[in-house]
């Protein structure tokens, strides 16, 4: 604090010198290098009055609050402001008091102050860089704060001594606790806390701020990264304690903070002998295995041991990729690569006969709103008769249970994606009934960087300078991290009997807007000033809000505090069979009606008429 407090004396000195130079170097232009006795002992009468003027109107524009080695435009707009507000009242004065001056005086001390004012600040910058050319370890070391003073920060410290390579230099330390200010962890001096790190960061001129606390809530670590992101630092963390193996600390577990540590989620409690109970030594089959929540579904069994792992897909890149990764992540783990579409009943079949699947997770679907919206027919064809094809064959071959990944958007949909979506539980709940196998639904709402969701848009659009486009100011969604969903998933096929729609807790809702704007500070700019935010309009089929639950349904507590069951409803399949048949002759003969005819059959959606 004391540090910083001289600085602010010194610019403020340097100020006044500076407001006394502009003016005599003013005259000395105007009369051609010369400094006429009368105009200097007028300005010398006014000294006190231009600086009773000029120095509070550069107080107001925050001249001595800006962290000067991250002086950029910013910085001199606010240098340009108050020179020509602190000059204009200077003149407003001496016409008040009919003191005549040269037209010149009017322009010159303003320009002259910009020069001055400006330059004495960015000339921090430039000496700043110019001591990195010709000292090498002070041009490419960043001087890091530390927040925790715990094992995981002391653990940190030390890593980062012993590799002088890295060229980062651990400065200070922040923690919360107050028995710890004021001493040292290897030679790093713990200097506040959290309502400190502005002041830090200033005073030692900071780089980067690592996070060292991986034990926190997440909470916790929101409220630190809110502080920190008031900074202009390059932002990092250490993974939760879960994630360190062996409870050590290493440089290369040092990541950048993503928007998932923004939301603040609380990690998942899982019963893992319920989980391993039901898909260890079992064949399970995972449909979509290639995309965002099936490949993460894959990942996560194969820990569990299963007997055979059958990844299934029509796109076969993205399941090759993940094929290879398993591959090296589990040599033990027997795995089949199955190319085949949910369309194709008859290869399906074969899949089934051939390895016998016990337990079944359908996450293949076509899921994008506006696309399917322009394309209905494709949305029914995957979604409602793949899910089908799939459901019949899973109850013809006896499966265990059979677990469908759903979504918010099946609720009162107003898409046809959303409509698809909640015909395949209708489906689920339906063959329940009349089948031996376990058919349960998972409904849950958007996953943050799964194909096709905002943050990967918003990543590309950042990367390319912006702007950001959000459709609406006001459209919010329920956001769960991909790890997160599928651990759900996976916990809520343990508790199944059988027709059961689990419901899993998203948490609060969050603007898209605020996320933009998030996700914007972390990549290191300014929202709405280096990237703009732009609203586009709510697209065909968009909510501004999603819902978890039909008003017929209830929800009726589990074992688990993130999951919840929906009251199942009477839903008759051979009667839903006949609807379904009837869907497939519209698919076939008048294809333009097949809106109509989803409105009749899921009495909850209503599409947009054109």
């Amino acid at each position: 604090m004391v540090q910083a407090k001289k600085r602010k004396y010194m610019l403020l000195f340097l100020d006044i010198i500076f407001i006394n130079l502009s003016y005599l170097f003013s005259y000395m232009l105007r009369f051609d290098g010369q400094l006429p006795f009368s105009y200097l002992q007028f300005h010398l009468e006014l000294i006190f009055i231009i600086m009773l003027i000029k120095l509070p109107i550069f107080y107001f524009f925050k001249l001595y609050n800006s962290i000067w080695k991250y002086a950029s435009i910013d910085e001199l707009l606010k240098v340009i402001g108050a020179a020509v507000v602190g000059n204009t009242l200077v003149l407003i004065y001496l016409f008040l008091v009919q003191l005549d001056l040269p037209r010149s005086m009017y322009v010159l001390p303003i320009l002259l102050d910009i020069f001055l004012l400006g330059g004495s600040r960015f000339t921090y910058r430039a000496l700043r860089r110019m001591k990195c050319l010709f000292f090498s370890s002070d041009c490419t070391e960043k001087r890091v704060l530390i927040v925790g003073a715990g094992e995981a920060g002391a653990m940190l410290i030390q890593e980062l001594q012993h590799h002088k390579e890295l060229k980062i230099k651990p400065i200070a330390l922040i923690d919360c606790d107050p028995s710890k200010q004021g001493r040292s962890i290897h030679g790093v001096t713990i200097l506040g806390k959290k309502k400190d790190i502005i002041r830090v960061v200033e005073e030692k001129d900071i780089d980067e701020i690592i996070i060292a606390i991986p034990s926190a809530e997440p909470k916790v670590i929101k409220e630190i990264i809110a502080e920190c992101q008031q900074t202009k630092c390059k932002l990092k963390i250490l993974p939760g304690i879960f994630e360190l193996a062996g409870g050590r600390v290493t440089v290369n577990q040092i990541k950048d903070v993503e928007i998932e540590d923004l939301l603040g989620r609380e990690a998942v409690n899982l019963d893992l002998k319920a989980i391993a109970g039901y898909l260890q030594g079992k064949v399970v089959l995972v449909t979509g295995g290639g995309g965002s929540i099936g490949s993460e579904l894959c990942r996560q069994i194969a820990k569990y041991e299963p007997a055979n792992l059958l990844i299934l897909d029509i796109y076969e890149n993205s399941v090759y990729d993940l094929q290879q990764e398993l591959k090296y992540k589990y040599p033990q783990l027997k795995m089949f690569t199955l190319i085949a579409s949910v369309r194709d009943k008859a290869r399906l079949d074969k899949i089934f006969a051939q390895f016998k699947p016990e337990i079944v997770f359908h996450a293949a679907a076509h899921k994008h709103v506006p696309l399917m919206e322009a394309n209905p027919t494709e949305a029914i064809k995957n979604n409602v008769f793949g899910t089908l094809n799939l459901a019949e064959c899973s109850s013809k071959h006896k499966v265990e249970k059979f677990v469908l990944i759903s979504t918010d958007k099946a609720v009162n949909p107003t898409n046809i994606m959303g409509a698809s979506k909640r015909a395949c539980e209708m489906i689920i709940q339906a063959i329940n009934k009349v089948s031996a196998t376990d058919f349960v639904a998972v409904r849950f709402g958007n996953v943050l960087g799964s194909n096709g969701s905002v943050i990967p848009l918003f990543k590309r659009q950042i990367a390319h300078g912006g702007p950001i486009t959000v459709t609406h100011p006001e459209i919010i969604r329920y956001f769960m991290t991909i790890p997160e969903a599928v651990q759900l998933v996976m916990q809520a096929g343990s508790m199944a009997k059988g027709g059961e729609i689990f419901v899993l807790d998203m948490g609060e809702p969050v603007k898209i807007v605020d996320l933009a704007r998030d996700l914007i500070k972390l990549s290191g700019f300014e929202p709405d000033i280096d990237i703009k935010i732009e609203f586009s309009g709510l697209r065909p089929g968009e909510k501004l809000y999603e819902e978890l639950l039909l008003a017929e349904e209830g929800l009726n507590n589990t074992e688990h505090q993130k999951i919840c069951i929906a009251k199942p409803l009477d839903i008759d399949f051979p009667s839903l069979r006949i609807e379904i048949e009837k869907l497939k002759t519209l698919l076939l003969h008048d294809s333009d009606k097949v809106k109509e005819f989803m409105e009749v059959f899921i009495p909850t959606y209503k599409s947009e008429k054109k």
